[in-house]
């Protein structure tokens, strides 16, 4: 007789209100923000992001705030370089910092689920808490035959035990087409993989 494990249920993530009007309210008469506009050369191919206000920047990220405060060379530099992330990541950084709203993650659900995976890192890097609940929102909702197993890899590495759980949930719950999926993937990333 074996026992049965249920997995761990979670309270739905909830997400809070939207900041972006009390904290673009606090641009008006603080000294120490800077002014002007930086270009943000993003990744190893140096790709732009054109004209974004410093000033809103500061306002929406505690970071930003620290990069571009007083005594910091990229108070008044015309360009700043972001290593270790990708054009699309790091402009739905910026959208949402700007809008806040979460830019489309993607079509392709494995393109989406890896989205949402480096917009968590960055939401971590810059302190942006309310995007990184948008972004395990938006994880959640990616899981399906092609994004589960790597999903499930990527909460183990992270310790998302939500997410986690959610996806062995569904690993379970549809073994035949998420195997199908991890064993296609794993085809086409090989050389020359054996059984494809």
């Amino acid at each position: 007789r074996t026992a049965t494990r249920t997995p761990p249920s979670f309270a739905p993530i909830v997400v809070p209100p939207s900041t972006i009007l009390a904290d673009l309210a606090k641009t008006r008469g603080d000294a120490t923000l800077p002014q002007g506009m930086v270009t943000f050369l993003v990744g190893d191919d140096e790709e732009r992001i054109e004209h974004v206000s410093k000033n809103n920047l500061c306002a929406r990220s505690p970071v930003f705030r620290t990069m571009f405060g007083i005594g910091m060379k990229e108070r008044d530099a015309a360009e700043v370089t972001v290593r270790n992330t990708d054009l699309a990541t790091f402009t739905a950084l910026v959208r949402y910092l700007c809008t806040d709203q979460l830019l489309d993650l993607g079509e392709e659900e494995g393109g989406r689920a890896q989205r949402a995976l480096d917009l968590r890192q960055l939401a971590q890097m810059y302190q942006v808490p309310r995007l990184e609940l948008l972004g395990a929102q938006a994880r959640q909702e990616s899981v399906g035959p092609a994004s589960a197993v790597p999903l499930l890899e990527a909460a183990h590495t992270m310790g998302d035990g939500r997410l986690l759980a959610q996806c062995r949930r569904y690993v379970a719950d549809h073994a035949a087409e998420a195997g199908r999926a991890a064993a296609w993937s794993s085809c086409a990333t090989s050389a020359w993989p054996r059984g494809c």
